[in-house]
């Protein structure tokens, strides 16, 4: 099994496990949100809790969409015989991640931290749309391999989420930090890695595809 295809796999595995999470989380539990909003305290702007979880679930069920409609975009054969239909999934992942910054951009203002969290989620609800209209604009000019590389730049972050809790979790219950600090850092170093990660795959995946 080449590089490429056990990364590919590996990214397939990971959103999948992060889909089942999210819909046992949202739609079996049906009550994730209450513990979690226990920690947003000392807002400047009173919450309307019915109106924010509506937007989180849009947030929730159009980022676990970006995650689909990327993993298959990603797929050679998919790729090979059915181009019409990979352009035109690139394009609902682009819509799928402008509706999920949107509605993060209505979401940071009440973020777990206050100020110093909804800072970087601001900065990356600028920076995520502006990776995937960079991939799209190297398409269109024929540049298959900066494209590549552009488009898993983008994809890097719809394990955004994933990153955070999984990092909070560490933070707040395997080192025993407060978790507002937890959420607060593991936003900052979530960034951090999922860019690293991003170069790492375009290092030795797709470096590897052009040998």
């Amino acid at each position: 099994m080449t590089t490429s295809k056990k990364a590919y796999l590996l990214m397939v595995f990971a959103s999948a496990a992060f889909i089942v999470y999210v819909l046992y989380t949202n739609v079996i539990l049906d009550s994730p949100t209450a513990d979690f909003l226990s920690h947003k305290t000392n807002l400047k702007r009173a919450l309307q809790v019915h109106t924010w979880m509506k937007v989180m679930y849009v947030h929730v069920a159009f980022a676990c969409l970006s995650m689909i409609a990327g993993a298959v975009n990603f797929s050679a054969s998919i790729l090979k015989k059915h181009r019409k239909f990979h352009r035109l999934n690139g394009y609902f992942y682009l819509v799928s991640v402008l509706i999920v910054v949107l509605t993060s951009g209505y979401m940071a203002p009440y973020a777990t931290g206050g100020k110093a969290t909804s800072i970087p989620f601001n900065l990356l609800n600028i920076v995520w749309p502006a990776f995937t209209v960079i991939a799209i604009l190297k398409i269109k000019k024929k540049q298959l391999d900066l494209h590549r590389r552009w488009m898993a730049r983008s994809y890097a972050f719809v394990f955004t989420n994933l990153s955070i809790h999984a990092l909070t979790a560490l933070l707040h219950d395997g080192i025993g930090l407060a978790y507002t600090q937890s959420y607060t850092i593991s936003v900052y170093a979530s960034i951090v890695l999922l860019l690293l990660a991003a170069e790492a795959v375009n290092r030795v995946v797709l470096d590897n595809l052009k040998k």
